[in-house]
């Protein structure tokens, strides 16, 4: 009799942890493919994470850009069309903060040196130096930021 007891005080407490996760879910979030597109045209957010650990961004490069170190946010990049020379690790030439967790400078010296193209996946975890070095744009990209 006790061990149904506790088994019963068991699943209520079960129940409740659950509901409550259902409760902190975020909801389904859904993009059609012209709200993607559209996104794609000028490299843009396409969701902000502000209640979740993690971001998506439709990211468009035309031109090399900075070396970029984020404190918090590991990249996960998938190319979709283009292709650049992009370098990991290494040293990030004249390091400026721009923003909380978020420096940028104008070069990485000493990294590892990759080509990605369409259909490339690279993951750059967060306090990692990472730069577009060269661009054979434009370059169209998807960025999952994990927090």
């Amino acid at each position: 009799m006790r061990t149904t007891l506790l088994s019963f005080i068991a699943l209520a407490g079960l129940a409740v942890v659950v509901a409550a996760l259902a409760d902190s879910t975020p909801p389904v979030t859904y993009f059609a493919a012209g709200q993607v597109s559209a996104a794609f045209q000028k490299g843009a957010v396409l969701f902000d994470g502000k209640d979740t650990n993690y971001m998506v961004h439709a990211s468009r490069r035309d031109a090399p850009g900075q070396c970029e170190i984020h404190s918090k946010d590991t990249d996960i990049i998938y190319v979709l069309d283009g292709s650049t020379t992009f370098v990991t690790g290494g040293t990030c030439v004249d390091p400026q903060p721009t923003a909380p967790d978020e420096i940028r400078g104008t070069a990485v010296q000493n990294g590892d040196v990759r080509h990605l193209a369409k259909g490339d996946v690279i993951i750059v975890p967060n306090n990692t130096p990472h730069w577009f070095k060269e661009v054979d744009g434009p370059v169209l990209y998807y960025v999952v930021k994990v927090r």
